[in-house]
Parts: structure tokens; C-alpha cells; sequence
């Protein structure tokens, strides 16, 4: 396990383009489909609420998305700032996946986010929704 590095920039707070960066960096992470990329952006406490899911802690965090991406296959996400403020950016999302079976998804959904003054995140609130699509309707190849 990879210690989180001490300052995570951008910091806050946030600029247009200073924002734009951070919704960057978020949207390359999630990519990878790596959990310990991905976690070490979150502060050790971090709290997530991810559809009905809350979650606790960067271990919590890593687990949650390893599992994640062991039944979300192919994953592929795109980011857009919403808006941003002092500490705090919100994002647009959406992403593509299939299941097991073979069943394309793309799931949509917003997000807040509140960071530390180290630049990581220690808050994260996830609205998620799902729609079943064919895989010939995919935007995100």
C-alpha cells in the first residue's frame, strides 16, 4: 500500500482553471480502474455517500472500488465541472459499463466535492443513476 503524498495539487482554492485540473486528474484516476490510484486522492477519513452506500475511510474507499470495477467491466467515465467555490467542486458525470451477462449501462450523475487544504478530498456525495443501453449506443468507447 502506497502512502498518500503530502500535498495533492491543485489545492483550494479552486479557480476556473484550477478546478478544470482537478475534474481532470479525477476523470484520468478513475480510468485507470486502479483502487489504490484512486484512493490515495482522498484524504485517510475521507466520507463518501455513493448512491445509498456511505463509506468511511480511504481502506473502505479502495475496497468499495475494487469490487466496483470486478462487476462494472470496461468501465469508461467522463467528468465535467459544474461549478466550483472556495474548497469545494461539482461535477457532472457519466460513465459506461456492462455487467457479466454482457448488459451495457450508463449510468449518469452528479457530484460535490470538498477538499482539505492538502488538496485531497475529504468529502465526496455521489447521485447515481443507471440506464440499460445497447452496446451499439455507446458514446464512450
Amino acid at each position: 500500500m502506497t502512502d498518500a503524498p503530502a500535498v495533492r495539487p491543485p489545492l483550494p482554492p479552486f479557480t476556473e482553471e484550477s478546478a478544470r485540473l482537478k475534474v481532470q486528474a479525477a476523470e484520468d484516476a478513475w480510468n485507470s480502474r486502479d483502487p489504490e490510484r484512486v484512493a490515495l486522492a482522498y484524504t485517510e477519513d475521507s466520507v463518501w455517500r455513493n448512491r445509498d452506500r456511505f463509506l468511511s475511510g480511504r481502506a473502505e474507499i479502495r475496497a468499495f472500488l475494487a469490487d466496483k470495477w470486478e462487476r462494472e467491466l470496461d468501465y469508461r467515465l467522463r467528468k465535467e465541472l459544474w461549478a466550483f467555490t472556495g474548497n469545494r467542486i461539482s461535477v457532472r458525470f457519466e460513465y459506461e459499463w456492462h455487467d457479466a451477462v454482457g448488459q451495457w449501462w450508463r449510468s449518469h450523475g452528479n457530484e460535490q466535492w470538498e477538499f482539505a487544504e492538502d488538496g485531497l478530498m475529504r468529502r465526496r456525495e455521489a447521485s447515481i443513476n443507471d440506464v440499460p443501453i445497447a452496446a451499439e449506443d455507446r458514446r464512450l468507447a
